[in-house]
């Protein structure tokens, strides 16, 4: 039986982030995630590293780490992180006018040098309308900072690669079943089930970190402890290219600040803030939701409504438990549980609330928990040594005449691996590097091989994580075959294999087109059906793999 200093359980960003700080302090370290790394609630948040001014009414050291942790981040990753403008508009009748804007953000200004940012600029209403000119024409003026934006998913396994680097063993689609205990009550291990093979094994540890999220609570009381959070919902909506090239703030019927803000090709528009009790493995948006941050969004930018929205995700976060206040009001601050001092439970930690911004320092701590625990006296370096791909600048065209490849594929390889893309230009056959599997997010053949084969990535839906793969305004409907083909030549999967796939990734875009099916979106739907059900004769497919099952 395999026996380890620290098994984390969940792979999300904190549980990335304590394992690459565990394994870089020289701990023999194991995580395990019972999906994909960042399937859960890290992979539905707005990816904003963003300093949250919003926190400065009444959690100002929330603002100061997320700004503090900002700056960290764009050291290590700084080919991750892109800029993102905000206007904040204002309207006649809006709860704050320019002058209260203007001292809010002056009070701001204090942190943003910590993440790199620039200072606010008051804007006159023709400011406004120059820089966006979509704005309605009811605004009075406005104020506008930046904020930093990344890919959730791209920075969670960046932590993962770097913690196997440094030994780390790496488990995604492994779930652990059950808490190992001896007879004084100590967690000593956990048994261990691979969901893509059932195979089962039991792996021992003097710690097992409990890193669940939203399914902490579950995780723990396999032990007997208690994990209290409170639960709250938050959903997107996707539209199928940039609205705008700025952010901009709204306010919601109830008073609640959301946004529409570009997001790589896309525009994301977010996000409600709802206790929720519901099933955590299926979450999803309701139409209810999707009218609530219209109907605010389109107060500042009317022509929201006349958009094309490709998708919804919905996610939980794992939001420290506090009774009687707003869902808007909780703390973004983070707990570490010592269930041995709480519950009587010992070898058993767990970590809850915070926020993506923020993740390094909450790895930080419950590292320096971990080691205490454990009597090592290495200190923290996460916030110095790059994360792979971060030693180095690559200059675009150069790399584009070098290789001979368009540089606008360079430049989105360089912004998901860093000085790594030519690890990715390596892989075989040679021409994969310049033949697109998704042209929507201009996905190559070699990047889908390359995270197949040193990334983990075992179903399509792996694959989307890693690369956008799918991502774009089709959701799959011009690559899912073509993918899957890819996916079942590099896991020597037959061709039920690559046909279950295939229908696997497509249902999992369906549920989040399944909210907005309407207007454009629906006769989308259409088309992609016709495309898979029609042109690829995916229906035989399915038709003749119930035959084989049942034999009729």
């Amino acid at each position: 039986m395999p026996h380890y200093d620290v098994l984390i359980i969940g792979g999300g960003i904190n549980g990335s982030g304590i394992a690459r700080d565990c394994a870089m302090r020289g701990l023999k370290t194991i995580l395990v995630e019972k999906k994909d790394f960042s399937a859960g609630a890290t992979g539905t948040c707005s990816g904003m590293i963003h300093g949250g001014p919003r926190y400065l009414e009444y959690d100002i050291e929330t603002t100061r780490t997320s700004c503090l942790d900002s700056g960290y981040i764009q050291k290590i990753a700084p080919f991750l992180l892109f800029r993102i403008p905000f206007i904040f508009p204002v309207l006649k009748g809006d709860k704050y006018n320019l002058e209260l804007i203007e001292t809010f953000f002056e009070a701001y200004d204090r942190f943003v040098p910590l993440k790199n940012g620039r200072p606010h600029t008051r804007l006159t209403r023709a400011d406004a309308l120059r820089i966006e000119p979509g704005l309605t024409p009811n605004i009075l003026g406005g104020a506008t900072i930046d904020e930093w934006g990344c890919s959730p998913f791209r920075l969670c396994i960046l932590n993962v690669l770097s913690a196997h680097r440094y030994g780390a063993e790496i488990r995604n689609h492994t779930e652990a079943e059950k808490l190992l205990m001896d007879e004084d009550r100590r967690v000593i291990g956990a048994k261990l089930r691979n969901t893509l093979t059932g195979e089962h094994e039991e792996v021992r540890a003097r710690i097992v970190f409990n890193a669940g999220g939203p399914w902490s609570p579950q995780v723990a009381r396999m032990a007997g402890a208690q994990v209290k959070i409170r639960p709250a919902k938050g959903i997107h909506l996707v539209f199928d290219r940039r609205l705008s090239n700025v952010a901009i703030t709204a306010e919601t019927i109830d008073g609640r600040s959301i946004f529409v803000l570009p997001y790589e090709n896309t525009s994301l528009v977010g996000t409600t803030d709802d206790d929720y009790y519901g099933d955590l493995d299926n979450v999803t948006a309701t139409r209810d939701e999707i009218q609530y941050l219209l109907e605010g969004i389109e107060r500042v930018f009317p022509s929201i409504r006349n958009e094309r929205i490709i998708r919804t995700f919905a996610g939980v976060r794992p939001t420290l438990y506090e009774w009687r206040k707003n869902e808007d009001e909780l703390s973004r601050e983070h707990k570490v549980f010592d269930h041995g001092e709480a519950d009587g439970i010992k070898g058993l930690l767990s970590i809850a609330g915070g926020k993506l911004a923020s993740y390094r320092m909450m790895s930080e701590h419950a590292t320096d928990v971990i080691c205490q625990k454990l009597g090592i006296k290495e200190k923290c370096r996460t916030h110095l040594e790059p994360l792979p791909g971060g030693d180095g600048e690559v200059h675009i065209q150069e790399a584009a005449r070098e290789h001979s490849i368009p540089a606008f594929v360079i430049q989105r390889l360089y912004q998901r691996f860093g000085t790594a893309y030519t690890k990715v230009l390596a892989e075989e056959p040679k021409h994969s590097a310049r033949a697109f599997v998704c042209q929507c997010e201009s996905v190559t053949e070699a990047e889908v091989r390359h995270v197949i084969r040193h990334e983990w990535a075992r179903t399509l839906d792996d694959i989307r994580r890693r690369t956008r793969l799918g991502a774009g305004p089709c959701q799959g409907c011009r690559c899912t075959l073509t993918a899957a083909a890819i996916l079942a030549e590099e896991l020597h999967l037959n061709p039920d294999g690559m046909t279950e796939a295939a229908l696997e990734f497509l249902q999992e875009r369906w549920k989040g087109k399944l909210p907005i099916l309407s207007g454009l979106q629906l006769a989308q739907e259409e088309i992609n059906r016709a495309t898979h059900f029609l042109s690829a004769n995916l229906h035989e497919m399915i038709a003749a793999k119930r035959h084989t099952v049942h034999g009729s």
